[in-house]
């Protein structure tokens, strides 16, 4: 098991960070669409020299194509469908929602990958469950109840269907593909699929400190490069199951750092929530 529970958790740990300075990107007021393109960018670029600097075989291109296809498209999916939820439901209710595609994975993972859980690490998988939905109440009700309306349902739907699909890719990405063949073509897919998305997305955008907000990209996308090899590497070698519930729980990183450096107020649930959180990783090691 130490095989992959180590690299899930240093995943936990890496794409935490990542998230936390989409934080960092809302407090500067940078302009989204350059934030998003550099990181992906970088992501590409880091993961093209990491394959041709290593020993490695041809990969099966047309595999390869349909998998980071898959997996781009579906990221893509989930990002704009959450965005777009935030505007006709609560916070707290969406998050809480869409954390639940780790049932959806967990379940697929067991009858798909015939994957063996103890009922410890079932116990884990719960416990990690409970606590997402109470972390997210963290998250704040800014949108008004009048908003909630039919479309929020269709696009949490779309946005738990959409994660959930990224996280199956993945694995089968990293058991019968090369990763960094397959990091560098997903992430090429998504840079270019963030492009249109960006000029079709209705919102306000910042306009200054666009050299700020690429360099931060640029950062974003050396941590998530690690995370996601280290996400890859642990499906590689573990339970799809087991690993989607840990690196899920990377928004407890960017909610401790955005308490720690912008000192956001912890609620008593969040830290119930963290309590959890630490009690279910312990939970799925043994």
């Amino acid at each position: 098991m130490i095989s992959w529970y180590f690299p899930a958790l240093l995943a936990l740990l890496l794409i935490g960070i990542q998230r936390f300075f989409y934080k960092v990107a809302a407090e500067k007021k940078y302009p989204t669409e350059w934030v998003t393109f550099s990181f992906m960018a970088t992501v590409t670029l880091l993961s093209t020299v990491a394959y041709f600097s290593q020993d490695h075989n041809e990969p099966d291109i047309g595999f390869l194509l349909v998998v980071a296809l898959i997996n781009s498209a579906s990221f893509l999916v989930a990002t704009v469908s959450h965005i777009e939820a935030l505007k006709y439901v609560p916070a707290n209710i969406t998050y809480s929602i869409i954390r639940l595609n780790v049932v959806v994975v967990a379940v697929f993972s067991i009858f798909y990958f015939k994957e063996q859980v103890s009922l410890l690490q079932i116990l884990g998988l719960v416990v990690a469950v409970v606590a997402m939905i109470l972390l997210t109440t963290q998250m704040g009700t800014d949108t008004p109840a009048s908003k909630r309306r039919r479309q929020g349902a269709v696009f949490i739907f779309l946005a738990l269907l959409g994660g959930a699909t990224a996280s199956i890719s993945s694995k089968f990405a990293a058991m019968y593909s090369d990763k960094f063949a397959f990091m560098a073509m997903s992430y090429l897919m998504g840079m270019i699929g963030s492009l249109g998305i960006n000029k079709a997305l209705s919102y306000e955008k910042a306009r200054q400190n666009r050299s700020g907000a690429m360099g931060l990209g640029f950062l974003m996308g050396g941590f998530n490069f690690a995370g996601f090899y280290s996400f890859l590497y642990a499906l590689e070698r573990g339970p799809l199951s087991l690993i989607a519930a840990i690196v899920g729980m990377h928004f407890v990183i960017a909610i401790v750092l955005s308490a720690v450096i912008y000192h956001e107020k912890i609620k008593p649930v969040g830290f119930v929530g963290i309590l959890l959180t630490v009690i279910s990783i312990i939970l799925i090691r043994i």
